[in-house]
């Protein structure tokens, strides 16, 4: 993917901007173009004798688990993948793994009080990506978050299956608004900012996602935020300080702060905020552990 895509890759690049400013550490970014370039990439960086390589991103788990596997002196770490998904489940793999379904239950829960004060159809939406776990957590959060707030309200998805054109996210949302949606959640990259895009203009609520994505417009309701930075970061750091592990993974959720909430739009009650700030509590520490992490076809 891209570094600028205002999501993702862009917060993978500010973690590793940040371990080279305060850890001093050297460091390499190579974007591909496609998935055809992971293993080549991959093989170029541990040929050079980096220390860590990082792949951001689920679509990487194969490639990663196959150049490991000839690198084992080199440690690696993917972004949304489960280690012991990784083909061979190779000792020198390190999962960096998010528990979006929290934030997402978050910014459901948020969308659904706002759906319920508009004259309209009491229906929010989700634009996805890719069908990938990471994503679908995202979302299947969202609709409960919604749900716990809102029991009747109705719920759309749609998937782009594209990373990059906005237009096509932006046609989903589109349709999804005419369909009487009132509050776009974009969980689609850089094709997402289409989505969000759409909701500005109908005059709708949009959902950013990975970063926080305020300063995209008054629409945006606020951002489920992912701290793929600071997931960046403190590997890097766990290598220097040498208590990196690798054959498992390391997660980060509310309790963690490895997930939030971003700014969230100066329209919404203070009684909404604090309702969502009691649950964020109440999932940090554990009194909330149901929420579902996936969703059904579509």
């Amino acid at each position: 993917g891209q570094l600028d895509d205002n999501g993702f890759n862009e917060l993978a690049f500010k973690g590793l901007e940040r371990a080279q400013a305060e850890l001093s550490v050297e460091g390499r970014v190579i974007e591909s173009a496609s998935s055809a370039d992971y293993i080549p990439n991959m093989t170029s960086l541990a040929r050079q004798d980096y220390d860590l390589v990082i792949g951001v991103g689920f679509a990487q788990g194969d490639a990663i688990g196959k150049v490991a596997k000839k690198f084992p002196m080199t440690k690696f770490a993917i972004i949304d993948v489960d280690q012991a998904f990784v083909p061979g489940k190779p000792a020198n793999v390190q999962g960096l793994l998010f528990r979006e379904e929290e934030v997402g239950y978050l910014v459901g829960y948020l969308a659904a009080l706002q759906e319920k004060r508009r004259d309209g159809a009491d229906i929010i939406s989700a634009v996805g990506g890719m069908k990938e776990p990471p994503v679908d957590r995202f979302i299947a959060g969202y609709f409960a978050g919604a749900e716990e707030a809102d029991p009747g309200i109705k719920t759309v998805l749609g998937y782009s299956q594209d990373w990059d054109d906005q237009a096509k996210c932006k046609e989903l949302a589109l349709n999804q608004i005419a369909d009487g949606s009132g509050v776009v959640f974009s969980v689609a990259g850089g094709c997402g900012l289409g989505a969000l895009n759409a909701a500005g203009e109908r005059k709708r609520w949009g959902i950013g996602v990975d970063a926080d994505q305020s300063s995209l417009g008054k629409h945006i309701l606020t951002s489920a935020k992912k701290g793929v930075d600071s997931a960046v970061f403190l590997t890097i750091q766990s290598i220097q300080d040498e208590t990196w592990k690798g054959g498992r993974n390391a997660t980060f959720g509310l309790k963690e702060d490895g997930v939030g909430l971003g700014k969230v739009s100066a329209e919404v009650p203070q009684s909404d905020l604090d309702a969502v700030r009691a649950i964020s509590k109440r999932i940090a520490s554990g009194e909330i552990t149901d929420i579902p992490t996936t969703v059904g076809k579509s």
